[in-house]
């Protein structure tokens, strides 16, 4: 099989485009942790995340988040086009810092909780989603 110049310039860029893709998903979701914590570090403890380890259905993946004493939790979807999946927040009569909704998981990756908690300290949990079939567009 031969290639043109510009098939094979087409295939090279695709490749590369590929290899790039998946660090620029993430950093859209560095940016939005970053946007909502104002660049504070995240502690590894306090966020309580449940979602299932293998989703058979990329459409709807149910997830729970909680944390005791939070005043703002932030769902991530570190795989999706648009990272930034949900932002709950508490007042000071809810009888409990926890969510819980479905969400749509465009293929295999991380969603992440990020909790603001009542002493303006923040904290981070994650869990790896493994999607079977996609949610957005697969």
């Amino acid at each position: 099989m031969d290639f043109t110049r510009r098939e094979t310039l087409a295939l090279g860029a695709g490749a590369a485009l590929l290899t790039i893709l998946p660090f620029r998903a993430h950093a859209a979701a560095e940016d939005v942790i970053n946007e909502f914590t104002g660049g504070a570090a995240l502690a590894d403890a306090g966020v309580e995340l449940d979602a299932p380890e293998i989703a058979e259905n990329g459409n709807t993946v149910p997830v729970s988040v909680s944390a005791e004493g939070a005043s703002a939790i932030l769902l991530i979807a570190a795989g999706n086009p648009t990272p930034g999946v949900a932002t709950f927040n508490f007042g000071p009569l809810a009888a409990s810092q926890a969510a819980s909704t479905r969400i749509r998981l465009a293929g295999t990756q991380d969603v992440i909780a990020v909790a603001k908690l009542a002493d303006g300290s923040f904290a981070k949990a994650s869990k790896t989603v493994k999607v079977t079939i996609g949610g957005c567009g697969g």
